[in-house]
């Protein structure tokens, strides 16, 4: 289900503020994205963010795969496949909006992390 909408994500982020529990911050950082679940077909995107917040991300992407309750892996920040802070979890597709040039705005809720190292002090990550 996409959302038919012409608008620049500034007006959809004044539509939905209301069901967010913490303030985003306009931020233009690339993630990684992929489908959780196996029964969507694997890709790998790497796609741009507009905003963030402790729960969820904001992004655009040209890729017509995603749908509202779709699972899957986000790595923000995204730099590189071995940089030591990248951060992956698990999230959920919240709203998928149509915008203007052939592109989506795909609204995700994070749900868990999968891999942050900090969450154990004392540990430096290395073997």
């Amino acid at each position: 289900m996409v959302a038919n909408k012409e608008s620049m994500p500034d007006e959809a982020e004044k539509q939905y503020a209301e069901k967010r529990r913490s303030r985003r911050a306009k931020i233009a950082r690339m993630l990684r994205v992929r489908p959780s679940e196996p029964k969507d077909d694997h890709f790998d995107d790497l796609p741009v963010s507009i905003n963030a917040s402790k729960e969820g991300i904001l992004f655009r992407t040209r890729r017509a795969a995603y749908y509202p309750g779709m699972r899957v892996f986000v790595t923000f920040p995204y730099s590189s496949p071995h940089d030591p802070m990248n951060c992956e979890y698990v999230a959920q597709v919240v709203r998928v909006e149509k915008l203007p040039n052939e592109r989506f705005g795909v609204a995700v809720n994070l749900l868990m992390t999968v891999n942050y190292s900090a969450s154990n002090p004392g540990t430096s990550g290395r073997s």
